[in-house]
C-alpha cells in the first residue's frame, strides 16, 4: 500500500486551474482499481492518495501522470508502507 502526499507549490488559483483533470485522472485511476481513497488536506495546501500498485516504479509513473505534478504546481511524495493493525471492518487493508 503507498500514500501519495501532493504539496501545492503554486498559488490556489493556479491549482484550481488544473482542478478538473486532476479529479479526471483521479477517477481513471479509481476505476483501474489503483487509487483506494483520496481527499483534500486540512488546511488546503495539498492532498493525500491511498493507492495499490504492483510496484513503486508502477506507482510513481502514474502519479507522473497527475496534471498537478505534470504542470508543476504540486510535488508528489510517494510513502509505502504494509499496514498490520487496522480497526475492525478494515482488516482488508493489510492484504494490500
Amino acid at each position: 500500500m503507498f500514500i501519495v502526499n501532493l504539496s501545492y507549490i503554486r498559488p490556489l488559483d493556479e491549482i484550481d486551474f488544473f482542478m478538473q483533470a486532476h479529479l479526471d485522472f483521479l477517477q481513471k485511476n479509481y476505476d483501474q482499481q489503483v487509487f483506494i481513497a483520496s481527499g483534500r488536506k486540512v488546511p488546503r495546501n495539498g492532498g493525500i492518495i491511498f493507492a495499490q500498485a504492483e510496484s513503486r516504479e508502477i506507482l510513481e509513473k502514474i502519479v507522473a501522470e497527475d496534471p498537478f505534478v505534470k504542470n508543476k504546481v504540486a510535488s508528489a511524495e510517494i510513502i509505502e508502507f504494509a499496514p498490520s493493525m487496522t480497526l475492525a471492518g478494515f482488516e482488508a487493508l493489510k492484504g494490500i
